[in-house]
């Protein structure tokens, strides 16, 4: 209502593009016939059937969100009083009962949540899009191996003091960080109480619809098209700009009264005290209209918790109001637990197969477990590891990704057994095996300080490995050093 504008006001030099541009993007309307917007309403918005897989495609079949094999990225803001971060992750609740079952269906999902910025401001704010945006873009490589899953990509600003920040591809170092279900339940909200004062307002709906079907939707059907296209190009979304477009005679005078204001343009000093004066109005504007809009949020909240949280309306249109079951929960597949048995099986017998990268990638897991994250770094130095090595055959990078998940698998099934099957995996040749802990090493070390339960894991490897991790610490292997060496000979 004023900031957007002010801003405008206040900047009219410099800010004129990018408020044409939100405007002509935000402008743009789009029609919807009855059937799709009563889907979407009936669907996601009321009913909330997607998580729940009650979702029907036309030819009968069931959507079914555990299907989806690519990494899922959800943004959210605390700032989002449309989405709020409780509601954008719900769906997660939904569908699972903890993060194995997220595992069990090969599934990554990766959210970030921004402190401030508003439900808009996720998609268009320029500060989100150089931040997050360009950090997600930039590390798709990163969150397409990623372990099954879920995570928290966090971001930490680059500085001096940020160790092996040539790694880092922009200003900020992003991570992930495994989380849990309890920590999207800690958001608060999605509780016993909320989920039935929403299927009492998913009921109401319902009983609305069908009177709406029975006794207006006649009536509408009777207005006139070119009624109806005049009731649309009247809508105010829409009058507002058509008012203020070259085509309104009432806009006429306006260019030549622009035309005369620049060439009498007469900028006045940031310091002048009428500027200052303005902008002290302007933060009193904003916060008279914050207040109204904190208290009018506050009351239709009261007016949603009291109305629909009604033990008498509950009961009316026939929700439990002693339930304390969830009540929407997709539902579980016996032909799943028979695959993931069957998978079990397989990763068991394949425990002792494959060779030094099968060897060296289950290391790489179980020492950096501890952590519970994956730093870009990490995967950069692979990266860069990869271009220098002289291997005849390089893996891709579905290749690589299909054996990080199954290593990763082997851990989660019999940490025991997936260790005590590594030394087999290795080459005989000492030297082999102390360049590729060195490798190893290097990778570890991309994030910083190895110490900890990750230095003692990474002693463990090394008598797998069957070295001394002492002797091999100063020990010249292709690692990131020499990458940098040869990074250096090639810009020379």
């Amino acid at each position: 209502l004023w900031s957007k504008q002010y801003n405008l006001y206040a900047k009219i030099d410099t800010e004129a593009a990018r408020y044409l541009g939100f405007e002509r993007w935000w402008g743009g309307h789009v029609n919807l016939n009855a059937e799709e917007i009563q889907f979407i309403v009936d669907e996601l918005f009321v009913g909330n059937n997607l998580a729940a897989g009650r979702v029907r495609l036309s030819d009968g079949s069931a959507v079914d969100l555990r299907s989806i094999h690519s990494p899922i990225v959800v943004f959210c803001s605390k700032g989002d009083n449309i989405t709020p971060p409780q509601q954008a992750l719900g769906w997660i609740l939904d569908l699972y009962e903890d993060v194995d079952e997220i595992r069990s269906y090969g599934q990554t999902i990766v959210y970030t949540v921004h402190e401030t910025v508003g439900h808009l401001g996720i998609f268009v704010s320029s500060g989100v899009a150089r931040k997050e945006h360009g950090e997600f873009s930039s590390n798709i490589d990163l969150i397409d191996v990623l372990p099954p899953g879920l995570y928290e990509a966090v971001f930490e600003a680059k500085s001096d003091e940020t160790p092996n920040a040539d790694l880092v591809s922009g200003d900020w170092v992003m991570r992930c960080e495994a989380r849990t279900l309890d920590d999207i339940r800690a958001f608060g909200g999605n509780d016993a109480a909320d989920e039935r004062r929403f299927a009492t307002a998913a009921r109401v709906s319902e009983r609305n619809l069908a009177f709406y079907r029975t006794f207006v939707r006649p009536v509408v059907r009777m207005v006139p098209p070119a009624v109806s296209e005049l009731m649309r190009e009247l809508h105010p979304l829409r009058l507002q700009y058509a008012l203020c477009s070259d085509e309104s005679p009432l806009m006429a005078p306006v260019s030549a009264m622009a035309e005369q204001a620049r060439k009498n343009r007469k900028p006045v000093a940031s310091d002048n005290p009428l500027v200052a004066m303005q902008e002290l109005v302007s933060r009193q504007v904003v916060v008279g209209l914050d207040f109204w809009r904190d208290m009018r949020d506050t009351w239709g909240e009261w007016m949603f918790l009291s109305v629909y949280g009604s033990p008498l309306l509950q009961a009316a249109v026939g929700v439990d109001t002693a339930d304390t079951h969830p009540m929407r929960r997709a539902g579980k597949s016996q032909l799943h637990r028979a695959f993931v048995d069957t998978r079990i099986a397989e990763l068991k017998s394949r425990m002792a197969a494959g060779g030094l990268r099968e060897a060296g990638v289950r290391a790489m897991l179980y020492v950096g477990m501890p952590r519970a994250a994956v730093d870009e770094r990490g995967i950069e130095s692979l990266r860069r590891m990869h271009a220098a090595s002289d291997s005849a055959r390089k893996m891709t990078l579905a290749e690589f990704k299909a054996m990080v998940r199954e290593q990763f698998f082997m851990l989660v099934i019999d940490e025991e057994a997936a260790l005590a099957a590594i030394p087999g995996l290795l080459p005989k040749e000492p030297e082999a095996r102390r360049k590729a802990f060195g490798m190893l090493r290097e990778v570890l070390s991309a994030a910083g300080e190895i110490d900890g339960e990750v230095a003692d894991r990474l002693r463990h490897m090394a008598g797998l490995f069957g070295i001394d991790a002492a002797r091999t610490k100063d020990a010249k292997v292709i690692g990131l050093s020499s990458v940098r060496k040869i990074e250096g000979s090639k810009a020379s």
